[in-house]
């Protein structure tokens, strides 16, 4: 349910946390966090390489199964904005396990899916609360990542709430 105001070339998920802003920048930019709780229901992240700094690398991978096994994505990008415990901004492309960018033409991605996408996630610390604004420029809301940011996001919460 995107907002009509946005872009149909983004996402945007704005979610408030009963947990400070300190713990949801953790599991933002701590690899062990990231890891246990990104991606859709029933993904699991064996890697998760994070440089959080202006310029630093990152390196995703996400493990799903399908009717056929087991199947890897993997993901880079670059640190581009990182304000500690406010404002995270990172580009992200799919790559092989080595951080080379692939096309998303190769892996049978629609026509006009773009190469690099970003994400921004800002933070308000809401008196011992989080507002969270997560917006990633380049998926189309109506798309799958749509539905699997929803999903993250919702493992997201119950691991902060049982902090």
């Amino acid at each position: 349910m995107a907002d009509s105001h946005l872009s149909q070339n983004s996402v945007t998920i704005e979610r408030t946390f009963n947990a400070p802003v300190k713990l949801v920048w953790q599991m933002w930019t701590d690899p062990d966090h990231f890891a246990a709780w990104y991606g859709p229901t029933g993904a699991t992240i064996p890697v998760a390489k994070m440089d959080v700094r202006v310029g630093g690398s990152r390196l995703i991978c996400m493990q799903v199964t399908t009717p056929d096994g087991p199947t890897q994505m993997w993901f880079t990008g670059e640190y581009r904005e990182v304000v500690e415990h406010q404002l995270l901004a990172y580009t992200e492309s799919i790559s092989n396990e080595n951080g080379d960018i692939l096309a998303p033409s190769d892996l049978g991605m629609p026509p006009g899916h773009p190469v690099t996408t970003e994400i921004r996630v800002e933070l308000e610390d809401l008196d011992g609360s989080t507002r969270m604004v997560m917006t990633h420029l380049g998926v189309p809301a109506d798309s799958p990542g749509a539905v699997g940011w929803t999903m993250a996001l919702d493992k997201l919460s119950t691991l902060l709430e049982e902090h």
